[in-house]
């Protein structure tokens, strides 16, 4: 049976096959240390932990739930969407619950993407974005997030470029990998740009809570609903990403676009994941100081580190990760692989992200202390 055309366009996700290489050299008796994923390592609030058992344990709620999540659950998101953000949203038409915001850049993507319209990917940035849009037949267009420019969009750039097609931006700040911070100068901005050229804007925001002086939304910018969605998620703010348990918030125009595909494509989130969702939104700010002290702890140790492989790096830098750039001339796939087989530690290298990544390294901070310390002592 031949497969799609669609799979031609596309390569298998590069943690997936990396997990496997690295799965056999612990067979072989390698002890690796993985510090090239942003996988949660800690647990979620007990508090949540205790109302996802309370909801598997109602007996009556085993059946399809709501496409559109619990009432509760929504209007749970739209409460944390005020309190954190200054964001009004109807809980009841501009918020849609998905099983994870990846889910959601497929959701987005079908809703709105005809073979042949294209759409802007930063360069450096999340593979998704990019591989949905080929798995559609629609034509990404990278536009450049470069360090000297503090990984953010250069507009004047992007503006040489053909335009005439394109129906979807992808933005994500706080930034993934490059750790540039959320400012609402430049949500202001990508607004303008977006209205300018007609364009959905959608902004990916999993790591606002992470590290950030104060987390913002793209929602909170005067008429950014006409023209921008924005995704978020639970499981990086509460280390819950095994639940999947993501949201999509906008105008209603726009969210009822969406579940027409949704609708299509699941059946709804299981009952006790939402009870346990909206107990980690209404958990108190004490919990977001608690993990940036123990993030900014591990930090320090991500940084020297870096500094032992010879990488420098911005210590403003915000999110899960830190980017760090290797001396001139260091090929980032060759020192990953370098690492990953002589010192028994995986680094994620920064060219799976987009040519502007290369030359650098991305370190996750979900890693325990002992476990950095041992980095450390690998390297003496």
């Amino acid at each position: 049976m031949q497969a799609a055309d669609r799979i031609n366009t596309i390569e298998e996700y590069y943690f997936s096959h990396k997990m496997r290489e690295i799965q056999s050299l612990m067979k072989q008796g390698k002890e690796i240390i993985n510090l090239g994923i942003g996988n949660p390592d800690l647990p979620p609030p007990p508090t949540v932990i205790e109302a996802l058992t309370q909801g598997a344990n109602d007996l009556s709620k085993h059946g399809y739930q709501p496409y559109k999540g619990l009432p509760e659950l929504r209007e749970a998101i739209a409460i944390f969407y005020q309190k954190h953000y200054t964001v009004t949203l109807n809980y009841e038409n501009e918020i849609l619950p998905l099983a994870g915001a990846k889910e959601g850049i497929m959701h987005i993507s079908m809703a709105f993407l005809n073979p042949g319209d294209a759409v802007l990917v930063p360069n450096p940035g999340y593979a998704s974005y990019a591989t949905v849009a080929k798995m559609l037949g629609a034509v990404p267009i990278l536009y450049d997030l470069k360090l000297q420019n503090n990984w953010l969009p250069d507009f004047h750039d992007i503006e040489k470029k053909d335009l005439s097609k394109v129906k979807i931006m992808w933005v994500n700040y706080p930034n993934m990998p490059t750790g540039a911070g959320a400012s609402y100068e430049l949500f202001e901005e990508l607004i303008t740009f977006a209205e300018k050229h007609q364009i959905l804007l959608v902004n990916d925001n999993p790591y606002s809570f992470i590290l950030t002086k104060k987390p913002l939304s793209i929602l909170s910018i005067n008429g950014a609903k006409n023209t921008a969605l924005e995704l978020n998620s639970l499981s990086k703010s509460f280390n819950m990403a095994g639940w999947r348990v993501g949201m999509l918030a906008g105008a209603q125009k726009h969210i009822d676009t969406v579940l027409k595909v949704k609708s299509n494509m699941d059946s709804g989130m299981f009952y006790g994941l939402q009870t346990g969702a909206i107990a980690a939104l209404n958990i108190d700010t004490s919990w977001y100081i608690k993990q940036n002290t123990l993030y900014k702890q591990r930090r320090k140790l991500i940084w020297q580190i870096a500094s032992k492989i010879g990488t420098t790096y911005n210590p403003d830098s915000v999110g899960f990760f830190v980017w760090a750039k290797l001396p001139e001339g260091q090929n980032d796939k060759q020192i990953s692989d370098y690492l990953l087989q002589e010192k028994a530690i995986f680094v994620t290298p920064g060219s799976i992200f987009g040519s502007n990544g290369k030359g650098y390294l991305r370190f996750s901070l979900c890693v325990p202390e002992n476990t950095l310390l041992n980095v450390l002592d690998r390297f003496k």
